[in-house]
């Protein structure tokens, strides 16, 4: 992939730099030049995508662990951890395949970043 000039990242720098929180993502969003490599923006909008669903999915666990600590539910525990130890290998995968240059798409939420990056 060529780099633009003023860049002060590669493009797979800037992709890996969008999964570290929102915030990077969101930065590469809107600022030139990132905002015009196809590659940034797709793993920029997969991490907002992400960040969104692991929140969501944060949510309605911490919701089923209560419910599983008052009803003595350990298999829920079990989930909610197991949770916890899928998201940052889900990260680390995501910043992996990013510096290495590859299109690397997450299950509905890479076709939700897609269709963003073609808008």
């Amino acid at each position: 992939m060529s780099e633009p000039e003023s860049a002060r990242f590669s493009t797979n720098a800037a992709a890996a730099l969008s999964y570290v929180t929102f915030i990077p993502a969101i930065v590469f969003l809107l600022t030139p030049p990132y905002n015009s490599s196809p590659f940034v923006r797709f793993h920029a909008w997969q991490s907002v995508f992400l960040t969104i669903g692991v929140f969501i999915a944060t949510f309605f666990l911490s919701i089923l662990t209560i419910a599983g600590l008052l009803f003595g539910a350990v298999f829920v525990l079990q989930i909610s951890r197991l949770a916890w130890y899928i998201w940052p290998m889900l990260w680390a995968v995501c910043v992996v395949q990013a510096l290495s240059g590859k299109h690397f798409k997450l299950p509905i939420l890479g076709d939700l970043a897609e269709r963003q990056v073609s808008l």
